[in-house]
């Protein structure tokens, strides 16, 4: 076993998960407008009966939002060199055409799978990925870049409630905040089928509980990565 996640980054990854899931069902509740109702009002009334009113659920939309605010900013003051900063780079060191390889291949194995490629005469074999796919940076990428607008525009947004003179900012703030939570609206549900219910990711998901993934699946998933390890000079040493 390969160890791929520190217990520090297993706990903001559920923690955020967590968070994230509230504050994005409760965050649709809250806009009580048919035009720009994207569920239904159906799930406006479920959710306001849940909380007991629009006013109880605003507050406890607020109050997970400072949560998961507060949570982050620790984590980044302590985390920051060894953990957070070798993720970003980890995420942002994309190949567009490898990484366009990898997505395209990758959704049409899922789709319509490798046999059906064969005979179509595409090719199959997807392109060597590191300690992510890119899949998983795309989302990454789009995941940290809308945390940054959701936590911007929501503070600004709660500290300019009611104050005379910030209207236009407020509006601007709200459709912000609207646009961030629907990118992560589309990409929350690719990113949670591909963790946890597409063909051969278990041990990728079970990692994210033990920290841990098998040699043989780092090998073949992330073979950059495995290299940059040294393994695969062990293996070689090892013959």
């Amino acid at each position: 076993m390969i160890r791929r996640h520190s217990r520090s980054a297993i706990f903001m990854h559920w923690s955020n998960a967590v968070c994230w899931i509230f504050l994005l069902f409760s965050g649709f509740a809250l806009l009580d407008n048919p035009t720009m109702q994207p569920v239904g009002q159906f799930w406006v009334d479920f959710w306001n009966g849940l909380a007991g009113g629009a006013f109880n659920l605003l507050n406890a939309h607020v109050v997970v939002g400072c949560v998961w605010i507060a949570l982050y900013t620790v984590y980044l003051i302590f985390r920051f060199k060894g953990e957070a900063w070798p993720f970003i780079k980890e995420i942002t060191d994309l190949h567009p055409a490898s990484d366009m390889t990898w997505c395209m291949r990758k959704g049409l194995r899922l789709t319509i799978g490798e046999n059906m490629m064969r005979k179509m005469g595409m090719a199959t074999e997807l392109p060597a990925q590191s300690f992510y796919n890119a899949g998983q940076k795309l989302a990454a990428v789009a995941a940290v870049l809308s945390s940054i607008g959701l936590a911007v525009t929501g503070a600004l947004m709660v500290y300019m409630a009611g104050k005379p003179g910030t209207e236009e900012l407020l509006q601007w703030c709200v459709l912000g905040h609207f646009l961030c939570a629907g990118l992560m609206a589309i990409v929350l549900p690719i990113h949670i089928y591909m963790a946890a219910l597409a063909p051969g990711e278990g041990p990728a998901l079970r990692s994210m509980f033990t920290g841990f993934v098998p040699k043989a699946f780092a090998k073949v998933h992330n073979p950059l990565w495995y290299k940059k390890l040294g393994l695969d000079k062990k293996d070689d040493a090892a013959k």
